[in-house]
């Protein structure tokens, strides 16, 4: 990708790829993923067991790597996502999102006015501690703040179409194994009543032009999926890939190395 910032890659339908972060929150994580060619981090609070101590130092890691971040967090209550939006979120992710109620509830907590009610906080982290006008300060964090939306729920296959309709949403993110629980057939990615679960999706965010993500385990899924008008690909994540490329080396060791003598 040569666009840089959420904002302006969910403008291009170009695929951008990723890494999802859950577990090694490393000082020099963000440049890893910078030389490793990564377009954007994903960095989860959901599952990982991070807390908000942690984002403010990884944050400053992408920040130095010019490595765009989305900070998945843990819930849709107010003070998860102001905190995350103060700390320098550029991106934000909302799990299990599944109505547009839910939908203006979170663009009302992560953008200032007139766009929503966000509590000021000012020449902190997100403006990275600059001083300035107020009025700019409002329009650029509001320009800049991305949402990406989890669709992951029966209810939020079925209200795709009317929350990728609001202004403030960006990109929908399909929840995969979450979705699949939900339609009542875990982990069966080539049900019937799972594929259209997708394809009612992809057509929400085609009609309203926005960004469609999703995190894959390997390279196949993801140029299938891209095929599909998947634009944001998050290639699996650090625990995952760590553990299988160890495997395979000690898989390989064991059998060129053969038994031990006495």
């Amino acid at each position: 990708m040569s666009v840089s910032g959420l904002k302006a890659m969910s403008k291009t339908k170009a695929p951008k790829f990723g890494h999802f972060i859950v577990e090694f929150a490393t000082p020099g994580i963000g440049h890893i993923m910078k030389s490793a060619g990564c377009d954007f981090t994903l960095f989860d609070l959901e599952h990982s067991g991070f807390g908000f101590e942690t984002v403010k130092s990884a944050l400053r890691y992408f920040e130095a790597a010019d490595l765009p971040a989305i900070v998945r967090v843990p819930s849709r209550e107010y003070h998860h996502i102001a905190r995350a939006m103060d700390m320098g979120a550029e991106g934000l992710m909302l799990p299990m999102v599944g109505n547009v109620d839910e939908v203006r509830h979170i663009v009302n907590s992560m953008k200032y006015h007139p766009q929503g009610k966000r509590g000021v906080a000012l020449q902190v982290a997100h403006d990275r501690y600059r001083p300035g006008a107020v009025a700019d300060k409002f329009t650029t964090a509001n320009d800049r703040t991305t949402l990406f939306c989890q669709i992951e729920t029966v209810e939020g296959v079925e209200n795709a179409d009317a929350m990728a309709a609001i202004d403030g949403v960006d990109c929908l993110w399909v929840g995969h194994f979450d979705l699949s629980v939900s339609l009542g057939i875990p982990g069966q990615f080539e049900h019937k009543d799972f594929k259209r679960a997708i394809e009612r999706t992809i057509a929400a965010t085609k009609k309203h032009k926005k960004a469609l993500g999703r995190l894959v385990p390997n390279v196949e899924t993801g140029i299938a999926i891209n095929k599909q008008g998947f634009d944001f690909v998050c290639y699996s994540g650090d625990v995952w890939l760590l553990h299988a490329a160890i495997e395979d080396g000690i898989k390989k060791l064991r059998a060129g190395c053969g038994k031990r003598r006495s």
